[in-house]
Order: C-alpha cells, then sequence, then structure tokens
C-alpha cells in the first residue's frame, strides 16, 4: 500500500508519497503548470507517478479558511478531486491543509534554505506535510 500525497495549487501541485508501510512520506516533485485551468499536463504527470510507485490511495490537501468554512479555492480543489477519482479510479482523500504551507516554509528557513531556492521545493515539501499528518492519524486508528 502506497499512498501519493498532493498539494494542489493555482501553478504547482506538490507530490510526496508514502514508503510500502504507510508510516512515512518523502517528496517526490513539484509539478509546474502555465495556466490555472490547463490540468491535462498535471493529471498525466499524476497518472505516471501512481503507475512508477503502485499508489492505492491519494490523499489531497483541503485548503480550508482558518475559521473552518471552505473558500473558492476548496471548490476548485474538489473539483480536481471529482477529475482525478474519474481518471485514476482511485480513492481521493481530502486532508486538511491548514498551515501546512506555513510549516514547510518554517521547516526550510530553519534548514537554511535560502529563499529564492524554498519557491520551487515549499510545495513538495507542503506535499510531505499533508500525507505525514493524514498517514499519522491513520496509523493512530490502526494502534
Amino acid at each position: 500500500m502506497r499512498i501519493l500525497g498532493l498539494d494542489y495549487g493555482s501553478k504547482t501541485v506538490g507530490a510526496a508519497v508514502s514508503d510500502s508501510l504507510g508510516i512515512t512520506a518523502q517528496g517526490v516533485e513539484t509539478i509546474v503548470r502555465k495556466d490555472e485551468n490547463k490540468l491535462r499536463q498535471t493529471c498525466a504527470r499524476i497518472e505516471e507517478l501512481i503507475r512508477e510507485y503502485e499508489i492505492t490511495d491519494i490523499v489531497l490537501g483541503y485548503p480550508k479558511n482558518m475559521n473552518n468554512t471552505a473558500g473558492d479555492r476548496a471548490k476548485k480543489t474538489e473539483e480536481f478531486k471529482a477529475m482525478l477519482e474519474r481518471r485514476t479510479g482511485l480513492p481521493v482523500h481530502l486532508w486538511d491543509e491548514r498551515l501546512s504551507t506555513v510549516s514547510a516554509e518554517r521547516t526550510l528557513m530553519e534548514s537554511g534554505v535560502r529563499r529564492e531556492h524554498r519557491k520551487a521545493v515549499i510545495d513538495k515539501i507542503a506535499a510531505v506535510f499533508i500525507l505525514q499528518n493524514y498517514l499519522d492519524s491513520i496509523g493512530e486508528k490502526h494502534e
């Protein structure tokens, strides 16, 4: 069982995968697109990752507002979730991603990554946080 974690943004999608035991998350890449509505190549790359890593489930970061409401970005994420389910046939789990990008930014800063280099990896690291939080939650349920 390997799980793909995604941090879906307007121009990028950060991707992370779990180890085969579903314990840890590792960053894979940041998929970049030129236009927010051009998702064909993004979905094709996600499908390649699914085949390459033998993915069984997808966890998609769900950008809720701090007051727990769903705004415009959350609606776009729900549409992306439906598209992924149709295209891949895999279950896609929405996971509250509040503060994942903030945590990723802090981690990169504490690691000494320069500002100009952080932008290239921030979404991948956010995907790691999203997936790791999900893995920790399902691990706690099994204990």
